[in-house]
């Protein structure tokens, strides 16, 4: 079966928003490439660019990753509002998302508190600190 793992752009701050997330679901990052990493004659790095993240790796759970990087400049600013795509954690429990949610959300903009759902789900959405909207959700089946 396919497998389905985030990438988020960010603007300069991708290594401070994946050590806020790597202290809400543990573990260790599984790759960390800067642009200094790969700069050559064929592809220049400008000096105030060299220590941003290229590619970053934190893998959540069993099977899943959360990836990123920080967009150079000369490519333009991310959009930190857009509203177009949530990450949706399934927690293996309430106390699971509890945690998750409450952790993830600190400092950010809670859209729906977590709680009972309507359609049976134990279900909470936000957009945190950096402005990525989430999904927490746990579901007895």
């Amino acid at each position: 079966m396919a497998l389905i793992n985030p990438h988020i752009n960010f603007n300069g701050n991708a290594e401070e928003a994946f050590t806020f997330y790597k202290s809400v679901f543990g573990g260790a990052f599984a790759k960390i490439i800067r642009f200094k990493d790969l700069a050559g004659p064929e592809f220049k790095v400008a000096k105030k660019e060299e220590d941003k993240i290229m590619h970053i790796v934190l893998p959540i759970g069993k099977n899943s990753m959360l990836m990123a990087n920080d967009v150079p400049e000369a490519m333009g600013r991310t959009n930190e509002n857009e509203n177009r795509s949530k990450i949706v954690v399934r927690a293996e429990s309430k106390e699971e998302a509890d945690k998750l949610f409450n952790g993830l959300s600190a400092g950010g903009q809670i859209e729906g508190p977590i709680g009972d759902s309507g359609w049976g789900s134990y279900f909470g959405c936000f957009r945190d600190k950096y402005g990525i909207e989430w999904i927490v959700e746990f579901a007895q089946n």
